[in-house]
């Protein structure tokens, strides 16, 4: 029995999806399939009940996924110290990312990151908030980075920095001409917003409803590159984070406008699986972040 065997195993009880298995271990299903198979012979007991419609472990099976958890985290705490001994970080960081983060706050600090560790490998994903969430709950990617992050017993969250939000508008747009508005100007105007799963725009929502704001939503969509881009054609206004609408600003595509009414901010975060043992890459990678 080999080490690797038992993480793909605790992978596979975490994420009740051999495919998820196989894609944190970079390995084919039939490999995960196959390694089941050979912990199942060495142990003489079937591990999992397979069934097309439910996943789920037999009692032997929770035993050995139990104490393989606490081999597991042995086997990394160790694998981290040792590198620290010998002073070299190395390794591969998972991260799971919101669209707006990875393509307007996440690199600088990648670049950065590189420079002083170039042995390490980032993978980064980009995903909905939710399957953010769920990656990182079933430990396919190590770190995942949100806005307005939820509140998780499983979860540690990581406060990072606070982004202003601002309204946007075609440069021709009356609202252009302006320093500010308030947010009752936007009372009845043609709105771009998120869709109503997505956390900014739930946060949007309670905003305008505690000023007593209706907007007219004339198109909604999942990231914030669409929202610009209906905005550029002058199909209504948004409200989005400042620090995504740098380009447009440098080639005044796009104008932003102060809201008036107080200071609006989304806030970011970073969240990891509670009790998760951090390699000393993703604790420098982490490090980094926060200084930002």
């Amino acid at each position: 029995m080999q080490i690797e065997s038992l993480k793909v195993f605790c992978d596979l009880a975490e994420t009740e999806s051999f495919t998820k298995a196989a894609q944190i271990n970079n390995v084919t299903q039939s490999a995960v399939s196959q390694q089941i198979s050979a912990l199942e012979k060495q142990f003489d007991a079937l591990l999992i009940e397979r069934s097309k419609k439910k996943f789920r472990l037999t009692r032997e099976g929770q035993v050995l996924y139990e104490y393989s958890q606490q081999i597991m985290h042995k086997y990394q705490a160790m694998q981290g110290k040792i590198q620290e001994i010998k002073e070299v970080i190395s390794g591969t960081i998972r991260v799971a990312t919101i669209y707006s983060i990875g393509l307007h706050d996440l690199p600088p600090y990648i670049k950065g990151f590189l420079k002083t560790y170039p042995k390490v490998n980032v993978h980064v994903e980009y995903q909905r908030a939710n399957q953010v969430y769920e990656d990182v709950l079933s430990n396919v990617v190590d770190l995942g980075l949100v806005a307005y992050p939820t509140r998780d017993a499983k979860l540690e969250t990581i406060p990072l920095r606070k982004d202003p939000l601002v309204l946007i508008c075609h440069p021709q747009h009356p609202f252009a001409r302006l320093k500010a508005v308030k947010l009752k100007a936007l009372a009845g105007q043609n709105f771009i917003g998120f869709e109503p799963d997505i956390p900014t725009r739930k946060a949007l929502d309670k905003i305008l409803k505690d000023h007593g704001v209706e907007v007219r939503h004339v198109m909604e969509f999942d990231n914030i590159e669409t929202v610009k881009r209906a905005v550029e054609i002058d199909a209504g206004v948004s409200v989005v984070p400042l620090g995504a609408i740098q380009q447009e600003m440098s080639s005044k595509t796009l104008a932003h406008v102060q809201l008036e009414d107080g200071e609006f901010y989304r806030p970011l975060a970073g969240i990891y699986k509670k009790h998760k043992v951090l390699s000393p890459a993703l604790r420098e990678f982490i490090a980094q972040l926060k200084q930002g």
